[in-house]
């Protein structure tokens, strides 16, 4: 989730991405996203478990943020919200 390109990014797990990019979205979900209002869906992986999708978060929340912003960038260059892009759960 981003608030805007090239702004705040927070990394999260889920085993529901609409529903949480949803709560997201509408700020119902207290902390750092609704703080800093990241409400857009910049960039998302799935994976085949929850325990390596664990490990990726892990994984890149050690990483610098050029690397985070250049994964980012890979997937979506123009930073649009990709929750329209999501099915409805």
């Amino acid at each position: 989730m981003a608030n805007r390109k090239n702004g705040t990014i927070y990394l999260g797990t889920t085993s529901d991405l609409p529903k949480r990019a949803w709560r997201h979205r509408i700020s119902v979900i207290e902390g750092f996203t609704n703080t800093y209002g990241c409400q857009k869906l910049a960039w998302d992986q799935a994976f085949d478990s929850l325990e390596a999708t664990r490990q990726r978060e892990l994984q890149m929340k050690k990483w610098k943020r050029a690397w985070k912003l250049r994964e980012i960038e890979a997937l979506n260059p123009d930073w649009d919200d990709l929750f329209e892009t999501l099915a409805p759960t």
